[in-house]
């Protein structure tokens, strides 16, 4: 059996926790829930637009480490501190994902760091 591979990166904001940023197994890769802190540890603290943008990047990245891209997810959860900001949500999430769109779930919840975004994939690299 195939063993699951951490993915790790200098683009990438080191983990705060006992996690990793994504794990590859086999053509998968599962992405870890990436909030907007740059890969130097800064923190983006703004509006939705910013976190965003910052957070979505990070996905970019942790994918591009792995072995795959924002072309190649197929589910998305994301995570918003206040759901009624999910339109501004979706101006910055459309210059990343394009039609045919992976499935996405979307959440109201309160997110850890008193971040507004939350975002969490899972992508084919193969």
């Amino acid at each position: 059996m195939e063993e699951k591979v951490p993915v790790w990166g200098e683009d990438l904001p080191r983990p705060q926790g006992p996690y990793s940023p994504a794990v590859a197994w086999k053509d998968l890769v599962f992405v870890s829930g990436l909030v907007a802190v740059k890969a130097d540890g800064t923190r983006v603290r703004g509006d939705v637009r910013e976190e965003a943008l910052v957070t979505l990047k990070n996905l970019k990245n942790v994918l591009e480490e792995a072995g795959s891209s924002l072309s190649k997810v197929l589910s998305v959860t994301v995570y918003l501190e206040d759901i009624e900001e999910l339109p501004a949500f979706n101006e910055v999430y459309e210059e990343f994902f394009v039609s045919p769109y992976p499935a996405r779930s979307v959440a109201g919840v309160k997110v850890p760091g008193g971040f507004r975004v939350e975002v969490s994939a899972v992508a084919y690299r193969g």
